[in-house]
């Protein structure tokens, strides 16, 4: 202990680097996932402990220069991850290595009294009627960053309060005083700070809930201690990795070596090549896909560079798209000097890395590492006075070099355009690495790396569904939960992903803990009753039970779900009494037979009741886990919705760009609000089989659509797309609200029947005819007749022939002829002028 309390105090940098060095190698031993962190010193560390240093030294050899640098002002900064699971073990570790909890500690946070918090606390302060407090405290808008001020200027009905009741102007007028003072004190989500002397000789200490030692000082005064301060974040891709690797080690028999696998694997970059990157750690946008697909990585330095370029700084100033025109040949990298070949070659000529500035500066102007990075931040903050002076340096500097004045300044405002944007380099290697992993994960064993992704994101219901979704896209069988396959987190069997019992409201650790355990110890159970009598009761009630039922968990036994939760009391009641029975020393007649006789007269006889209707078993499910498990409501309107809409709400709520869409889907939630003018609007929460968006119907609108809005059928909106960058939010504002069928005759254009010629005669023309007829409306048809090798003829139609297009009409001329086309052309989504949404 005294050894490592004596390498603290002799502070330095290379004892700050030992330091971690040791409780990242400790980690690793311990089989506790380690990833790339944030911040100067992180990104060293994490090449250190990833291993990425055996590289071109011209090249790479700066990893450690912002870390190790003797000129530095302050402390580097270390942002450490760490499987989010296991996080707590290595402070733990951290504590006992160094000093205990007299030299360790977690960093303090402050809790501030937030717009509605602070209205909340005055008005019990002043003893108001509970009631009435909530009344003015949802008054205040849900809006990110709201304060006191801003609520009255944008809420007419507060100010109107304030005005008439003294009361509640002389809360309100407390309330603004108070907002933004501290409230409450808790443990940093990630700071630990380590001291070479007992912690109280340099700062305040307290105890928090859970009784550990944490400073009362918050990070920022914190850092002003002089203290070695890390931050010891979760990262969830790691716990993903973790997880993958478990399920993967029950196939091939042994765990998984990642840290051994190739670096050049032709099944990871062909996925990646496709854009295939969903899940895929830093590379699962939209954008970052898209992106993929463009620049066609086929290096794992084309990752880092990947990684270090989708910033909104390179995407907007043109250096991404220069780089994959350059990477492809569509254009020629340029240099300005020849001593710049060396450091930019691998980027095809474009400044992408910090490290790449610094090595420019080093090279063409003889700055020192440590200048360097002076430079590299100067030009970063862009202070005019600090660059006059750098570039006053640089310049007498590349003069020193014989380097041509014109070209020296040219070179150094180059470096100060991009500098602005450069990254890190070690941190964009140390993400590519895990991005590289990640993928190779999904390539080789995709149905284990989708499990664990699941498992990790369960509690989101998007993230869930997005991924469900992608298993069918691969081809992966997402099974519901099973009493007998599952177990706490979804797992992988014959290759298909059985859900896990943790995803299931009501079913807590100690439920699944007492479930699992029986079932490993004694066997599969066999039928609801030898659950019931198997389980301990004070750990699994009803409740889990009925939880379990409505999921589908007691399927694979053979009773409907609607027979298991009527004869549900009857059982448990049974495996009370038996239980009631063994405790008291008693033996029931059935006791005494053979064991297959007693459990055959055991057995309750299960009431003759149909299935729950469709309808019912989906709502359940989704009660349950927050999703649809064995279908979805919208499984039979899919080629409906496909008619009509122009987008999935996936891929409209990643655009980038505002216009005019029309989409589909069932309204998960919908909130009744006020408009300004005291107008009836709502906000709709829209889904459909990929994801979600957020739809406001503005009063007009709402006026027209209302009691759509409580359907529990599909619905077609048409409105505009707009997007909060700043947020990155995406809303609908929505101009009309339909049904399917009302939409269907509202937004199609013509019908088109496409009929295969050798199927065609005068009867069946005549039959088509009378089909036509059938369905009268408003809609134009469109007769084609495909001639085989031949091509097509049109048909003409006479105008009063219109039709009413619906999927009965579809399903009749389908039934008449199979071999035919039905397809109904939608209209163009209108455009109108843009209303825009209140950030506020």
């Amino acid at each position: 202990m005294d050894m490592e309390v004596g390498v603290i105090k002799t502070m330095g940098f290379p004892a700050y680097f030992l330091i971690v060095a040791d409780f990242i190698n400790w980690s690793k031993s311990q089989g506790i996932p380690v990833g790339p962190g944030r911040g100067s010193g992180a990104g060293s560390l994490a090449a250190y402990s990833m291993r990425i240093t055996d590289i071109d030294p011209i090249r790479h050899g700066l990893i450690f220069e912002r870390f190790l640098n003797i000129e530095r002002q302050g402390m580097p900064d270390f942002d450490i991850d760490f499987c989010q699971t296991r996080r707590g073990e290595v402070i733990e570790y951290v504590k006992r290595r160094y000093g205990g909890e007299d030299h360790v500690a977690q960093i303090a946070a402050y809790g501030s009294m937030k717009a509605k918090g602070v209205i909340r606390d005055v008005g019990r302060a002043l003893a108001m009627p509970f009631g009435e407090v909530d009344r003015i405290a949802k008054l205040v808008p849900n809006v990110l960053g709201i304060t006191l001020p801003k609520a009255l200027k944008q809420e007419p009905r507060l100010q109107d309060l304030m005005k008439r009741d003294e009361q509640v102007a002389k809360l309100m007028t407390i309330a603004m005083r108070l907002e933004g003072l501290p409230r409450h004190i808790s443990t940093h989500a990630a700071g630990v700070v380590i001291s070479p002397e007992p912690m109280m000789e340099y700062l305040p200490v307290c105890r928090d809930s859970k009784g550990d030692v944490i400073t009362q000082y918050d990070k920022k005064y914190t850092e002003k201690t002089g203290l070695i301060k890390f931050d010891f974040l979760g990262l969830k891709t790691l716990t993903v990795i973790e997880n993958a690797i478990k399920l993967i080690a029950k196939v091939i028999g042994e765990r998984l070596n990642l840290a051994a696998i190739s670096m050049d694997d032709v099944k990871t970059f062909k996925l990646l090549r496709k854009g295939d990157a969903l899940g895929v750690f830093q590379l699962e946008s939209s954008g970052m896909r898209a992106l993929l697909m463009d620049m066609q990585p086929e290096v794992f330095s084309d990752l880092v560079a990947l990684v270090a370029l989708y910033r909104p700084g390179p995407l907007e100033s043109g250096m991404v798209s220069d780089f994959v025109n350059t990477k492809h040949g569509r254009m020629v990298a340029k240099y300005p000097l020849p001593q710049l070949k060396p450091i930019l070659e691998e980027t095809y000529g474009v400044i992408v890395y910090q490290e790449q500035v610094m090595k420019i500066a080093n090279v063409l102007a003889n700055y020192s590492l440590g200048d360097a990075d002076i430079l590299r931040r100067a030009m970063g903050k862009k202070v005019k006075e600090i660059m006059d002076n750098e570039k006053e340096k640089f310049m007498a500097g590349a003069l020193a070099n014989n380097i041509p004045q014109d070209k020296a300044e040219y070179i150094f405002d180059l470096m100060a355009k991009f500098a602005g944007y450069g990254f890190n380099k070690s941190h964009s290697a140390a993400y590519a690495l895990i991005s590289y992993q990640t993928a190779y994960l999904k390539a080789h064993y995709p149905a284990q790396f989708m499990a664990a992704l699941l498992s990790c994101d369960v509690n989101n219901t998007d993230k869930v569904v997005l991924y469900i979704n992608e298993c069918k896209h691969h081809g992966i069988e997402v099974l519901p939960p099973d009493i007998n396959e599952s177990d706490k987190d979804f797992n992988v069997i014959e290759g298909r992903i059985r859900f896990g019992l943790a995803a299931i409201k009501n079913v807590g650790d100690a439920a699944l803990d007492s479930i699992i355990e029986e079932r490993e110890k004694e066997g599969p159970y066999t039928s609801l009753e030898d659950f019931c009598s198997r389980i301990d009761s004070r750990r699994v009630n009803k409740r889990v039970i009925e939880s379990l039922i409505k999921t589908g968990g007691f399927d694979s036994l053979g009773a409907r779900r609607s027979q298991m939760f009527a004869v549900l009391d009857q059982a448990l009641e049974q495996a009370q009494a038996a239980q009631r029975d063994k405790l008291s020393g008693q033996f029931s007649l059935f006791e005494m037979l053979p064991e297959d006789e007693n459990n055959k007269n055991q057995a309750i006889p299960l009431p003759d009741i149909p299935e729950w209707s469709q309808k019912k078993m989906l709502a359940a499910e989704k009660e349950m886990v927050g999703y649809y498990i064995s279908g979805h409501p919208l499984d039979n309107y899919q080629q409906d919705l496909a008619d009509l809409v122009d987008a999935n709400l996936m891929e409209v709520a990643a655009s980038k760009h505002e216009r005019q869409v029309r989409v589909g889907g069932l309204v998960r939630t919908w909130k009744e609000h006020k408009s300004k003018k005291k107008e009836r609007m709502a906000f709709v929460t829209l889904e459909d089989l990929t994801g979600s968006i957020e739809v406001i119907v503005f009063p007009r609108t709402f006026a027209e659509c209302s009691e759509l809005l409580d359907s529990e059928e599909a619905l077609i909106i048409q409105g505009r797309l707009q997007t909060d960058e700043e947020r990155g939010e995406a809303k609908i504002i929505a101009d009309s609200v339909d049904s399917l069928l009302g939409a269907r005759e509202k937004f199609t254009e013509k019908t088109i029947v496409r009929l295969r010629a050798e199927t065609i005669s005068r009867p069946v023309m005549q039959r088509v005819k009378q089909v036509l007829q059938k369905f009268y409306g408003s809609c134009p048809v469109s007769l084609i007749i495909h001639f085989e090798q031949r091509g097509e003829v049109d048909i003409d139609v006479p105008g009063d022939m219109t039709i009413r297009p619906c999927r009965e009409f579809r399903q009749e001329v389908v039934d008449l002829m199979a071999d035919c086309q039905v397809l109904f052309q939608p209209k163009a989504v209108e455009i109108k002028q843009p209303r825009k949404w209140s950030k506020k």
